[in-house]
């Protein structure tokens, strides 16, 4: 992310508007980690990893960001709830998690920064228990095509995804969506939460 991103993502309406709207949108699609071991990929201050403990009632949350400098101000902020949060640098294809070691992951608009998008899906997948839950909002190719994301914000230049191509990549994984994911503000974000089988029947990783 360039600074004007930064900024943006790591403001006090961003945190509002994760508060306001898109949390009890995921938790009317499904989302549920009360009491539960997650992992939050690209944490950044530690707005998101704050909701999750405090609104969402995780039991752990581990945050990873690339940015050293956002992962201390993610540790500042999220100090006070002490071994309940590790605040680590990390790269979201490449999760300092054991296999099936968490119950959750969450991704807040974090996986269309990657230029290998599919393999930080398919790491999410690989640290998720069977039965546990990707819990995403995305931002879609039809949003990077706008004016005003080509002119102030910096994305990858290939291999952007429609919200049908990310639903379908985590099909490819062996995912499924109880609850049809959802697109919103015309078709520039989709929301969904995605579970990994309970079974050993699952798609490639």
């Amino acid at each position: 992310m360039n600074r004007i991103e930064t900024m943006l993502v790591d403001s006090p309406p961003r945190a509002w508007l994760q508060r306001s709207y898109e949390l009890p949108l995921l938790e009317r699609l499904g989302a549920r980690i009360a009491g539960l071991r997650v992992v939050e990929i690209g944490c950044g201050r530690g707005a998101g990893a704050e909701l999750l403990l405090q609104r969402w009632g995780a039991a752990h949350v581990t945050a990873v960001d690339l940015d050293p400098v956002m992962v201390q101000r993610a540790r500042r902020r999220l100090a006070r709830f002490g071994s309940r949060v590790d605040v680590r640098v990390g790269d979201a294809c490449a999760l300092p998690v054991a296999d099936a070691a968490v119950d959750a992951v969450v991704d807040f608009a974090v996986v269309h920064h990657v230029p290998v998008w599919r393999e930080a899906v398919a790491e999410a997948v690989r640290v998720l228990r069977p039965g546990g839950q990707l819990v995403f909002e995305e931002v879609t190719r039809h949003a990077l095509q706008r004016w005003s994301y080509r002119t102030f914000l910096e994305h990858p230049k290939v291999d952007r995804f429609s919200a049908e191509e990310f639903v379908e990549a985590l099909g490819e994984l062996g995912l499924s969506l109880p609850v049809p994911a959802v697109t919103r503000f015309f078709g520039d974000f989709v929301l969904g939460v995605a579970v990994k089988p309970a079974t050993a029947n699952q798609g490639p990783l």
